[in-house]
Order: C-alpha cells, then sequence, then structure tokens
C-alpha cells in the first residue's frame, strides 16, 4: 500500500509546535507533501520534521523570506528531484517540486491564492494560464503522477460550506472552477478524493475568523490530484480532523501501489 499525506502548513514553526511531527511519524506515510512551509532551506536544518526514516527536499521561496514554500518526503529516496515548472515569475516563490520514483511521480504544488487584492487575482490567473500546458504535459508524458497540495480553488457547490455566498470570492469564481473542470474533463486528470468520498461537508480548509472550524464551515481546497492509473488505484482517504497544526487539514490517500 502508498500512503500519501498532503498539508498546507502554514507556517513550518507554527506546525511543529503543535505537534505534527509526533502525529506524522505514526502515520505510516510513504510520502508526504507539504504547502506554504514560510521558511528558506537554511532555516530548516534545525528542525526536527522529518520523521527518521525518510528523505526530505524543499522548494523554498528565494525572493521573500517567510512566503510561500514546499517540500517532499519520501522513505524511499527519489531517481530525481526537480523544483519549478520553467516559469519566471512563480518559480522564485517555491511553488513546485517534484520526486521521481520509478514510474511514478509526485508533486507538491501550492497555488498562488487571489484573496488578498485584485493583483494577487490577477497573479493567480497568469499562474492558471501557465500551469495548464504543464498538467497536459505531464499528463501526457507516460508516467503516473499524483500532484498534492493546495489548489486555492472549490470547484463544485459541494465542494464549500457557504457557496452561495462566494461565487464572486476568490477561491470559487467562475473563471477558476471552469479551469479546474477543464483539468478533470478536458485534460483528463482526475480529483482522487471525489472518487473515493462523494459525501457533502468534507473540507480541508477553515477560516480562523468566528468558528468556521467548531461549526464545519470550510472549504475543499487541497488536493491529490492524479493520472487515470494511479488514481484507480485509490482505496482509502481521509481528512485529519482531531487536532489542528494549521488552518488546514491533513488530507490522506492510501493507494493500492507501490514506490519505485
Amino acid at each position: 500500500m502508498l500512503r500519501i499525506i498532503t498539508l498546507n502548513l502554514n507556517g513550518i514553526r507554527s506546525a511543529l509546535a503543535k505537534g505534527f511531527t509526533q502525529w506524522l511519524a505514526r502515520q505510516r506515510a510513504d510520502v508526504v507533501c507539504l504547502q506554504e512551509i514560510k521558511a528558506q532551506e537554511a532555516d530548516l536544518a534545525g528542525l526536527a520534521l522529518v520523521p527518521k526514516g525518510y528523505h526530505g527536499h524543499y522548494d523554498c521561496c528565494s525572493t521573500k523570506k517567510g512566503y510561500s514554500g514546499v517540500a517532499l518526503y519520501s522513505r524511499v529516496k527519489p531517481d530525481r528531484v526537480s523544483r519549478g515548472y520553467g516559469s519566471r515569475e512563480f518559480d522564485p516563490e517555491g511553488r513546485f517540486l517534484r520526486a521521481d520514483f520509478g514510474g511514478l511521480s509526485v508533486v507538491s504544488a501550492y497555488l498562488p491564492s487571489g484573496s488578498s487584492s485584485a493583483e494577487r487575482q490577477q497573479a493567480k490567473f497568469r499562474f492558471l494560464e501557465e500551469f495548464m500546458p504543464v498538467l497536459k504535459k505531464l499528463k501526457d508524458s507516460g508516467r503516473e503522477v499524483v500532484i498534492c497540495g493546495d489548489w486555492n480553488i472549490a470547484h463544485k457547490e459541494i465542494d464549500l460550506e457557504n457557496w452561495r455566498g462566494n461565487r464572486k470570492n476568490s477561491g470559487f469564481l467562475p473563471e477558476e472552477r471552469a479551469w479546474l473542470t477543464e483539468t478533470f474533463d478536458w485534460v483528463g486528470w482526475v480529483d482522487v478524493f471525489r472518487r473515493v468520498d462523494t459525501r457533502p461537508r468534507q473540507y480541508t480548509w477553515w477560516s480562523n475568523r468566528g468558528q468556521a472550524w467548531a461549526k464545519n464551515v470550510g472549504w475543499r481546497i487541497d488536493y491529490q490530484i492524479a493520472t487515470p492509473g494511479i488514481a484507480a488505484k485509490a482505496k482509502k482517504a481521509a481528512i485529519y480532523k482531531a487536532k489542528r497544526f494549521s488552518d488546514h487539514a491533513p488530507l490522506t490517500i492510501d493507494y493500492d501501489a507501490k514506490l519505485g
């Protein structure tokens, strides 16, 4: 069984202080994808995040300290690790980290949020435009691929609690949702969680405002999106909510497969 976990940490130091390392060590994950680590690689050397027996890799933001950044940990040493997807604008922000294991690739990705300003929303649209050809190329590569991470888009009405009130807000804009629909229906990627679990009110992110967490007023914006072959091998999905390490929850999916 291949167990893959993805989580937006919203700051690696904060997650460590909340017991994330201890929880992770008990999960028996084969691959762990992390986003928004908010640290430079030089700052991570003294942080005891990686459980014993894992190989760790980072793609940190090179332009702004304490911003963005992704990581990937695996029990098997990757054959190859690559950072970025060829974007002059977004690669320096640390948003894409790929590890190859035999015929399988696993990616930790952090798509931009557009909620802070109109300028950032336009940047998000630029990212989506750049990223679609990358998705098509990966899909047509002949490899099995699992892209894990915070995509900052809820796809359908079932994927957020207050969908009526968010139709004009970043993360649920018609253009963003249509882009995800193209990803699934036309390019051929699979939303693995929805393949395994079709229940409503399954969310991975909650605002820190009000009582969103307590009332489960959330969004499902963290995904494992995969090529059809490996997606068909998904057997079980779980969103861990017993304890909070971040404003996101860990998403775990078990596949009937092996690394390498």
